[in-house]
Parts: structure tokens; C-alpha cells; sequence
């Protein structure tokens, strides 16, 4: 008798254990995916600097290596929320570009609304949802690579830890929630590389619909743009089409926090002005 009271003792200190065991690891896996999700939005919103205005130059380079050259200002600005950014980009030259204005506008609950004026047809006319995976004004850039995804649309996963540069960086893989984000952004996974110490992210893949990868993404010389706020700002952006052999390169210049911009900025009346 004390013998089998001894086996259920043991058995209730095994069923226990499992129970515990099976409550830890689960908070873990819990804990794990909420982390995730606060880190990648720490990611994205360490770039959004209350106000700015800067100059860019865009290298279009095909696969033969031949260059074009496009020259550009930008206005951005963070709303009172401090998720959603409004950017507006005009090009300045060459001259087949000359006047072409994109202005971009995030909605963390809704759909962003993106808006492209083409001086040849004078008019303005809005991306709708299906179009952000089209090409950013010819760039290798999508309308989704510029104005941002939308954290609690993906599922993260950690990769691990990789190195870029002598920086440590977490490995994220995050693939569409559903159908709709895939069909919008043009991606069925991206996998980001954050640096550890300050959440920039350095590196980038995305992957097409039918899971090949497609984009290779780079960004580097990061300055510290809003020190009191731990803001950034990538100087140099690039990214590869491994498809096509076609590469765009953003260089950064005359970058100014500006966070007293004026709403002119940031409306279609701005964008169709000389």
C-alpha cells in the first residue's frame, strides 16, 4: 500500500512537472511573438523623425550597368499619434521627370493613401491598395517599401543573431497575415536584420508571391538625426532586383529635422504647384 501510494505521489510530482513545464514554455513561445512584434515596430518607428526635409539622388542602374540619374526634395512629418508619417517627394530633374510629385500617407487603422501627380497629364491620381507593390516612380522600390508595412499585419519568427558590419542584428522572418497583405505588397516573406543596440535595420530580403526571392536591401551610413528621440536616418539605401539585375541607389543629402513644417507641404494642391 505505501508502495503504490508512493507510485501515485510520484506520478502527481511527473503530471506536475509536465503541467509546469508545458505553462513555461508556452508563456516563452507567448512572451516570444509579443517581443517580436514590439521589436519590429521599434524598428520602424526609430526612422520616423518629427519633421524633415532633404535632398536625394536616385542611381538607376540595369543590368548592363548603365545609370540614370534622378534628383529630388522631400517633406516629411509625424503626426500627433507618432505611428503615421506623411511624406511628399518631388522630382526635380531630369527633365522627364521634372514635376513628378508622390505623396504618401500612412494609416496604421486604415489603408494608406498614396497620391502621384504627372505633370504630363496635370492631374493627380491616387494608387489604390493593389498598386503599392508597383514600382516606386521606376525605381526598384515598391510604393509598399516606402511608405511601410504595417506591423500586426505579418507573423514574425527569430532567426537569430547574423553580423553586418562588426553590429549584431537579430534575424527576423516575417510572412503576410493573410491573403490581402501578400496581394498588396507583392511579398509572400520579408526577413529584416536589426541591429541590437539601437533597432535600425540594415538589411533586407522580400520574396515574390511564388515564395523566390526577389529583393536584396542594404542600408547604411545611419546619423543619428534627433539624438533627444534616438531618431535615424539611412543616408544611403539600396536595393537589387536579383531577377532583373536592376539596382537603385538613394544617397541622402542635406538631410534637416524640421518638425515645425507647415500642412502645405503634405497635400495634392503641393504636388501639382511648379
Amino acid at each position: 500500500m505505501k508502495n503504490q501510494k508512493h507510485k501515485i505521489h510520484n506520478g502527481h510530482i511527473v503530471l506536475g512537472a509536465s503541467i509546469w513545464l508545458s505553462l513555461v514554455f508556452g508563456n516563452i513561445e507567448a512572451q516570444e511573438k509579443i517581443d517580436l512584434n514590439k521589436l519590429v515596430e521599434k524598428s520602424n518607428q526609430v526612422l520616423k523623425v518629427s519633421g524633415s526635409v532633404s535632398e536625394s539622388t536616385f542611381i538607376l542602374t540595369d543590368k548592363n550597368g548603365q545609370e540614370r540619374k534622378r534628383k529630388t526634395i522631400s517633406y516629411t512629418k509625424l503626426a500627433n499619434n507618432g505611428i503615421d508619417n506623411t511624406r511628399s517627394t518631388k522630382f526635380l530633374s531630369p527633365a522627364d521627370a521634372k514635376g513628378t510629385g508622390i505623396l504618401l500617407v500612412e494609416n496604421h487603422n486604415g489603408e494608406d493613401d498614396i497620391s502621384l501627380y504627372l505633370p504630363a497629364l496635370k492631374k493627380v491620381r491616387k494608387i489604390a491598395a493593389g498598386g503599392k507593390k508597383d514600382s516606386f516612380v521606376g525605381t526598384d522600390f515598391s510604393y509598399a517599401d516606402v511608405v511601410g508595412f504595417k506591423t500586426d499585419d505579418w507573423v514574425y519568427k527569430n532567426l537569430g543573431d547574423t553580423t553586418i558590419s562588426g553590429k549584431i542584428c537579430y534575424t527576423i522572418e516575417a510572412t503576410p497575415k493573410s491573403e490581402k497583405t501578400t496581394f498588396e505588397t507583392g511579398y509572400s516573406k520579408r526577413v529584416l536584420k536589426i541591429q541590437k543596440d539601437n533597432f535600425i535595420t540594415l538589411a533586407g530580403e522580400a520574396y515574390d508571391e511564388n515564395g523566390d526571392l526577389i529583393k536584396k536591401f542594404a542600408f547604411s551610413d545611419y546619423q543619428l538625426v534627433e539624438p533627444n528621440k534616438n531618431k535615424w536616418w539611412s543616408m544611403k539605401a539600396e536595393v537589387q532586383n536579383v531577377q532583373t539585375g536592376h539596382k537603385t541607389v538613394i544617397l541622402t543629402e542635406n538631410f534637416k529635422v524640421e518638425p515645425e513644417l507647415e500642412d502645405k507641404y503634405f497635400s495634392t494642391r503641393f504636388l501639382e504647384r511648379d
